[in-house]
């Protein structure tokens, strides 16, 4: 690296794009500008599970800049985040969230408000992430005693669903919508409040169901066998 590189530093982007992400374009945008671009292939929970993340955080020196759309494509825990911006400040590496319009100036103490935002969106990021879970699972959970996996999958992908809410808020009416993605206004309404099981969530369902059913089968023969 050059002593004007040195002294400048990098725009370092991280990227991640999961099956549920409205970010998408916005993220690849950031690309553009950035010396270096490391994007996850792969949705992980913590730090450990997300190797571009790890290669990103050691690869960034003194005087760069580590650019991320938002936080929560940054982390949803907060031990990961604290452990993160301290690690960057102690470095001097500037962390730069997009979507808050927050910058953490790298080898400089963050001030009282700032940090207190800071943690209080990591509070929200890990809040939203563990409702998503029990979500989940809960849906999961009805869906099997509903029975609803006997029929055909769902017609509505994850981008579907995001398309069809775009659409709404621009004030495209309900029955418009159904007649352009060819489904009845009471799915164009499930999919707006969140009660839809899409696609993607529907795979991810299913797979579920034949796993447990594979592991209470494995149990019974245990039990036989013993």
């Amino acid at each position: 690296m050059t002593d004007t590189a040195t002294k400048t530093g990098q725009r370092v982007v991280y990227i991640r794009v999961s099956t549920e992400d409205q970010d998408t374009a916005r993220q690849q945008e950031m690309t553009r500008t950035a010396d270096r671009v490391f994007e996850e292939q792969r949705s992980g929970k913590s730090i450990e599970g997300r190797p571009a993340l790890q290669e990103a955080l050691a690869y960034v020196r003194s005087g760069d800049t580590l650019v991320v759309w938002s936080l929560d494509r940054l982390t949803r825990s907060l031990s990961d985040l604290d452990r993160i911006v301290n690690d960057l400040s102690s470095r001097g590496v500037t962390l730069e969230l997009l979507s808050e319009r927050m910058t953490f100036p790298g080898g400089e103490e963050i001030d009282p408000f700032s940090e207190a935002m800071l943690y209080l969106l990591g509070i929200f990021a890990q809040f939203e992430r563990r409702m998503k879970s029990a979500a989940s699972r809960e849906g999961i959970a009805i869906a099997k005693e509903e029975g609803r996996f006997k029929g055909r999958k769902p017609v509505l992908t994850n981008a579907d669903v995001q398309k069809l809410r775009d659409r709404a808020d621009t004030g495209v009416p309900k029955a418009k919508l159904a007649r352009e993605f060819d489904i009845s206004r009471d799915t164009v309404y499930r999919a707006l409040s969140g009660d839809y099981m899409t696609a993607e969530r529907w795979i991810e369902a299913t797979a579920q169901i034949k796993k447990d059913k594979r592991a209470q089968g494995a149990k019974r023969r245990e039990k036989t066998n013993a």
